[in-house]
Parts: C-alpha cells; structure tokens; sequence
C-alpha cells in the first residue's frame, strides 16, 4: 500500500511538471516588427525636448512593448509568445532589404512609426514582400492615408486630423462658443489643418470670423506677422483657434492675446487621443506603467503604439489558428474590440481602417471634456460623428 502510494504522488508530481513544461514547450512565437526611420526629423532631440502638444516624445517601440507585455497572460493561455523586434531603415532605399529580413523571419505584423512617404512606401510593398501582413499606422494624422492613399490591409490607431478637428468643433459648439478667430502658419500641413478646420467647423455650426496668417521670422518688416495682440484685435470672436504644425508660434498665444479669449487647436485646448493624467478607466495604472518603463509621460503617439500591439494580442488571442487574411478581416471588419482604457471597448471601421475612440480635449494639467461630447447623436455608433464617415469616405480598399 505504501508503495502504491508512493508511486502514485511520484506520477502526481510528474504530471504536474508535464503539465507546466509543456505550454512552454508548445508557445508559438509571433513577431511585431516596428518600423522606423534613423534620423525621422520628428525624433530630433530638440524637437522631443520642447514636447508641443500633438508631437511625439520618443519611439513607439516603448508603448509596443510594454502592450506585449500587459497582453502575456492571456496569450499564454493560446499558446502564443509575442516578441517585439526594433527595425530602424537607415534610409528609404532599405526598404526590400529589410522586408526580406522580415520574410525570412516569418514577421506579418507591422506597426509603422514613419513620416509620411515611408510610410507608403512600406504599406504598397509589404503585402507581397511578406505573404500579407497588418500594418498599424500609429503616428500619423493625414487624412489621406484613411482616404485616396488607403490600403486594405493598412490600420490606423492614431487619430486623424479630421477626428481631432470634429472633437474641438463639438466641444466648441457644445459651449456655445462659435465665432472663432483663426490664426494659419504657412507650412503645407497648416493647409491641411485650415481644410478639417472647416470642414469641421461647416458640420457642427462653427463660423471664422476672421483668418489671418502668422509667420516667425526675423525679418523685421514682418515682425507684426508673429505679434500676438496684433493678430488678435478683432473683438467679434469667442475662442482663438490657432493651427500651427509646428508648434513654435502656438506655444506663445494662450494668455497673450488682446482680449481674454481662450485658445484653441494647436495649443491650449488640445484634441489628443491620450492625456498622462487622465483620472478613469484604468488609465492611471496604465500612465504609471509606462512611465516607468521609458521614463517618460504617455503621449497620444504612445497610446497609439500602446494600442497598435494590443490590437494585434487581441486578435491573436481571440483567432490564434487563424491565418493573417483572416485576422485582417476580424479587425477590419470591427469583429474585435480591444479595451483602450478610455471606456468603450474600441473597433476598427471597415471602411478606412481607423479606430473609433473617444478624444481628449485636454490641456496641460487635466482633460477638459471627451468626445464625442453628450448630445451629439449617430444613427449607428456615436464614435463615428467623429472622422469621416462611411458615406462621405474616399476610401475603396477592403481586405
């Protein structure tokens, strides 16, 4: 009798061990590439230094990361192994170099962390390149890249330009506070800034009263063009509304401008898809996680790459066996939802790509509101008021 039993805590003991050895034994490994740019003017020292609203404060390799890790105990229970793999392309001729790489090391997941033509470069040759792939825009705004540029297997968790422009126009519009004063730089996303600003402004009952243009410049016989109280004389306007890419002149009109007005756009009150003090749904746990992972605040761009690797975990999690078209098509499609700690578990649209989440309308030390604000109504999903919706999309890619 003794025997037996010991023979049988032997084999218990055993078991147990079998048990535990053989999910490690079986873990699959799956690799998300984030592809990046060696010398991306966006990641410029002094550039990251300044940390204007709306402009990353280092690589999205930090928020992929840390989503592979907070994503490993429910890819464990499928058998799934996420590995994070840096890729820097020293230049734009490196791309098919570095995509044979890919391929070699089976990688179909993509998170895209590129200025703009990069970018689509990579989205038109990595399909072919690597047997399909997912890639996941998680910096850029362009509304372009959701419209005439779109690609069916191109993602995007950042949000556009023409969702942050709808979150500030419901705000303002919500407060009543509709006559704005529009302050434009001269550089080419300015423009674009201008066309969502009042195509935003157009939809919720916004009206410009005046539109002048700003210029820093040490030529002194344009120095009026960089004097705050000077663009700002008209007294007809609620809210000064200042779009400025760059963020050098935005950074110098909140508090200077010549009537108490508050200010908007590109400083001020922001449009942001993530705030390091946002007080709710998890999210100071996740801020804390991440700064003290990389040693610095969350921005909106690492939210997006937080949310670009969880996207990814979460439909392995939930479609392990399937093939890349089929997890495609799952996220595309608006199948998965994944939990952005914003509230709402969140989806990609179908007809763009995008992903609806709520918006910030943030300032330096808290968030003012979220978008979509109370009162604003859509026949099908509410997040859809803001971006572009299905019936006025350009986009005609679908996986």
């Amino acid at each position: 009798m003794k025997d037996r039993l010991t023979f049988s805590l032997k084999a218990l003991v055993a078991g147990a061990a079998l048990a535990v050895a053989l999910p490690a034994l079986a873990a699959t490994k799956v690799t998300i590439a984030v592809v990046s740019l060696d010398g991306d003017p966006r990641f410029a020292p002094r550039r990251m230094e300044k940390a204007y609203p709306g402009h990353p404060t280092g690589r999205a390799i930090d928020g992929v990361k840390l989503a592979a890790e907070d994503s490993s105990f429910e890819l464990d229970a499928v058998g799934i192994e996420l590995v994070v793999k840096d890729v820097v392309l020293p230049n734009a001729a490196a791309l098919p170099k570095v995509l044979a790489e890919l391929k070699a090391a089976k990688v179909q997941h993509l998170v895209a962390d590129l200025p703009v033509p990069e970018l689509n470069a990579l989205v038109q040759a990595a399909p072919a390149a690597l047997g399909g792939a997912i890639v996941i825009n998680s910096g850029q705004e362009d509304d372009a890249l959701r419209g005439a540029q779109c690609a069916a297997h191109l993602l995007h968790t950042y949000p556009s330009r023409a969702m942050a422009s709808d979150a500030l126009a419901q705000y303002l519009a919500a407060r009543n506070w509709r006559k704005a004063l529009v302050l434009q730089g001269a550089l080419p996303e300015d423009a674009l800034e201008l066309e969502a600003f009042n195509r935003s402004a157009k939809r919720y009952g916004l009206k410009t009263t005046q539109l002048k243009p700003f210029k820093l410049t040490g030529d002194p016989r344009e120095r009026d063009l960089a004097n705050v109280r000077l663009l700002t004389g008209e007294r007809e306007h609620d809210v000064v509304a200042v779009l400025d890419s760059d963020g050098e002149f935005a950074r110098t009109v909140p508090y200077a401008t010549q009537w108490p007005r508050p200010v908007v756009g590109s400083n001020g009150l922001v449009a942001a898809p993530w705030h390091p003090l946002w007080e709710r749904n998890g999210g100071p746990q996740l801020s804390r996680r991440f700064a003290k992972k990389a040693g610095r605040p969350m921005s909106g761009h690492d939210w997006a790459a937080w949310m670009a690797g969880r996207a990814i975990a979460t439909v392995l999690a939930e479609q392990p066996k399937a093939p890349i078209a089929a997890q495609l098509k799952a996220l595309r499609g608006g199948a998965v939802g994944v939990d952005g700690f914003k509230g709402p578990r969140l989806s990609f649209r179908a007809w763009d790509g995008q992903l609806r989440q709520p918006i910030f309308l943030s300032h330096v030390d808290g968030v003012a509101a979220v978008a979509p604000v109370d009162g604003v109504l859509h026949p099908k999903e509410v997040m859809d008021t803001l971006g572009v919706d299905e019936a006025e999309s350009t986009c005609k890619q679908r996986p």
